[in-house]
């Protein structure tokens, strides 16, 4: 009898628990973060190689969730050598300088049934701004996938300064894509 009560008390502490969010890491080999730019009105593709992707989501309580995202900007290929190293210099990523972006995201909000938005700051090239993220999530029991994608202004972030200050050469927008697979972390 002791331990029947024992086994009913911990099960009622258990359902007094909420809820909580599953925690989910990148798989890196199956994941891409893409951008494209603008060149003379023709899209400027470039990949970013190296970022790390974290989050907390309850699909039915995402208000609790959690989203962090970090690019090693270094990581940029537009896959051509001349123009990965323009990239490089001060007018553009200053991979010396600034090393990383990231992408912080407390607030989510479902927008539709398996879509949401991230609303957070994106640090990238010593500036912050607020920025919202849609993606939608199809999940299993232990593998999820978001995808989505969003447009960045990179005047504020100093992307792009000196003479590549104005926008008739390369566009004032640079649309983010991203197709992330994940899995629970351990």
């Amino acid at each position: 009898m002791k331990n029947l009560v024992c086994i009913a008390a911990l099960l009622t502490c258990a359902a007094l628990q909420p809820a909580c969010a599953a925690d989910w890491k990148i798989d890196p080999a199956a994941s891409r973060l893409e951008f494209v730019a603008s060149f003379e009105g023709a899209a400027a593709p470039g990949t970013f190689k190296d970022f790390d992707v974290r989050l907390s989501l309850d699909p039915d309580k995402p208000a609790d969730g959690r989203l962090d995202v970090t690019i090693r900007v270094a990581s940029a290929d537009m896959a051509s050598a001349d123009i990965n190293k323009a990239i490089a210099g001060a007018e553009w990523f200053d991979f010396a300088k600034y090393q990383q972006a990231e992408f912080h995201a407390t607030e989510i909000r479902a927008a539709q049934p398996g879509r949401y938005v991230a609303r957070g700051t994106l640090a990238l090239k010593g500036v912050q701004q607020a920025v919202e993220v849609p993606f939608t999530w199809n999940a299993t029991a232990d593998a999820a996938t978001m995808e989505g994608q969003f447009v960045v202004k990179r005047a504020p972030f100093g992307i792009g300064t000196g003479e590549w200050v104005a926008t008739d050469v390369i566009g004032p927008d640079v649309t983010v894509k991203f197709r992330v697979r994940l899995r629970k972390a351990g």
